[in-house]
Order: C-alpha cells, then sequence, then structure tokens
C-alpha cells in the first residue's frame, strides 16, 4: 500500500520556523523525485519545492532563499525546512511523488501576522 504521511503543521508567528516531513513507502521514496505542494483557499495548487533522486533542488521564486527541500534515503521521508516564514505562506501543504498520483493527506500551515 502506497502512503505518504505529512506532519509538522502548525501555527507559527511570522517571520518564525516550522519543518514539515512527509514518510514515503520505500518503493515509491526510491525512484522518484519527491515535491512539497501548497493550496491556499481560493487559489490553485502550486509546486514550492522539489528535490529529485539525486538531489538535485528546485524552488519557486517566492520561498528561494527561505525553504529548504531535504530527503533521507534511511527514513524514506522528505522534508520541508521553511524559515522568515511570512502570512503568504498560508496554504495547506502536500507532499508528492514525482508525477505521479500519489500524495499525502496535507498538512495546514497558519502564519500570523
Amino acid at each position: 500500500q502506497v502512503q505518504l504521511v505529512e506532519s509538522g503543521g502548525g501555527l507559527v508567528q511570522a517571520g518564525g520556523s516550522l519543518r514539515l516531513s512527509c514518510a514515503v513507502s520505500r518503493i515509491i521514496f526510491r525512484f522518484n523525485a519527491m515535491g512539497w505542494y501548497r493550496q491556499a483557499p481560493g487559489k490553485q495548487r502550486e509546486l514550492v519545492a522539489s528535490i529529485t533522486i539525486g538531489d538535485s533542488t528546485n524552488y519557486a521564486d517566492s520561498v528561494k532563499g527561505r525553504f529548504t527541500i531535504s530527503r533521507d534515503n534511511a527514513k524514506n521521508t522528505v522534508y520541508l525546512q521553511m524559515n522568515s516564514l511570512k502570512p503568504e505562506d498560508t496554504a495547506t501543504y502536500f507532499c508528492r511523488a514525482g508525477q505521479t498520483s500519489y500524495w499525502g493527506q496535507g498538512t495546514q500551515v497558519t502564519v500570523s501576522s
């Protein structure tokens, strides 16, 4: 059974930090790049950051220099370290395995001003 389970969301003040985790089924994690997406109310889901199997990373312009994506192959887990959070980062954050249909259930991040 394929599973992607996010954790680490919460409420934080502007300027604060959070680290999101996504635990992934091993067979999916080993053979896919991983991505973090977010969706704010009334907006389309957007790609925030991605990381390949070889650890090459890519970021949306809006989070460059503030967010860091990483993966731990021993734990089959992908992380999103979010620093200097802004109210506009408020959204539900999802992890996804590559371009597959495998998504996590989402974790809410709320940044207060």
